[in-house]
């Protein structure tokens, strides 16, 4: 039995500093963001079912095409898909043109190299083993700061094939600039292997509305980092689950911040995602969220 602490014995230490995210592309680029909050496009993938991935981006010109060109040989691109854009609006601020465009089919445990929009840098991406053993990073409350940096960097060096983040990503808290700072200093890691997330209690941002109107939340979380939740036969992007190693890990994603009471729509949904996995077939099963439903303290 572990001896209880005190409450008043733990001292929360203090907030670090922000890392400033260096912008380093000329005006001409073809790449670029709003010149009010320079930023380099925020590249990042996501799982979208079997031997698919979804890529997202941000540019400032709304007329730049959201066509992903890609191939397995730098420079050499040899399939290629189309998406759409959206933007959004809080406040002030609004957003560049955030392109989503899915690829493939793609084979496992490949490298490809793709260029988003036909123009700017070829960023490379690593798609995940189709048999165990498949390797996961999960990490949360990202934020960033120099603790950031650092995780950042240790995970740049570890060999795994999927990360998992199971809220609370940019801290951004009603400031949108920092979403596009975020995008750009995850960007390196973002853009090579597959984030899978789900929210936290800073992705819900809320913003009241005049004249009585219900407050809308999660405003930048639904445009920037839109899971495929509907491939799982969820209704909301604030929870899903997907099947990694050709079926052999299902992993759930969780929304602490929507509703999950009997009789809600997730907990409807989660009944039917677990009933129809196949433990015979699936040996691992992982369930994530940010908030524990039940707890103790």
């Amino acid at each position: 039995m572990l001896p209880s602490v005190p409450a008043d014995e733990y001292v929360r230490p203090l907030p670090r500093p922000l890392v400033p995210v260096a912008h380093d592309k000329p005006a001409s680029h073809p790449q670029q963001v709003p010149a009010l909050f320079p930023m380099y496009v925020a590249v990042h993938i996501s799982a979208v079912g079997e031997g698919r991935k979804g890529i997202t981006w941000v540019t400032d010109d709304r007329s730049a095409p959201s066509v992903v060109e890609y191939g397995t040989a730098p420079g050499k691109y040899s399939a290629s898909e189309a998406g759409y854009h959206t933007a959004y609006q809080f406040l002030s601020y609004t957003s560049g043109a955030i392109h989503r465009v899915t690829i493939g089919p793609l084979a496992p445990g490949t490298t490809y190299y793709y260029r988003c929009g036909e123009a700017g840098d070829e960023f490379s991406l690593w798609t995940p083993p189709a048999t165990l053993p498949i390797e996961f990073v999960i990490i949360g409350d990202v934020g960033q700061t120099e603790w950031t940096a650092s995780t950042l960097s240790q995970i740049s060096a570890a060999d795994y094939d999927m990360l998992l983040l199971p809220g609370d990503l940019s801290y951004a808290d009603r400031q949108q600039p920092l979403w596009d700072s975020w995008g750009r200093l995850v960007q390196p890691l973002a853009s090579a292997r597959p984030w899978m997330v789900t929210e936290g209690n800073h992705e819900k941002e809320t913003l009241r509305e005049a004249d009585n109107k219900p407050p809308r939340r999660f405003v930048a979380y639904d445009a920037r980092w839109r899971m495929l939740h509907e491939e799982s036969g969820s209704p909301s992007n604030l929870y899903y689950s997907f099947d990694a190693a050709g079926g052999a890990a299902h992993v759930v994603m969780l929304g602490s911040y929507a509703e999950f009471e009997e009789g809600s729509e997730q907990h409807a949904w989660l009944r039917k995602d677990l009933a129809a996995v196949d433990r015979r077939r699936t040996s691992w099963l992982l369930v994530l969220m940010h908030v524990p439903w039940y707890n103790t303290n």
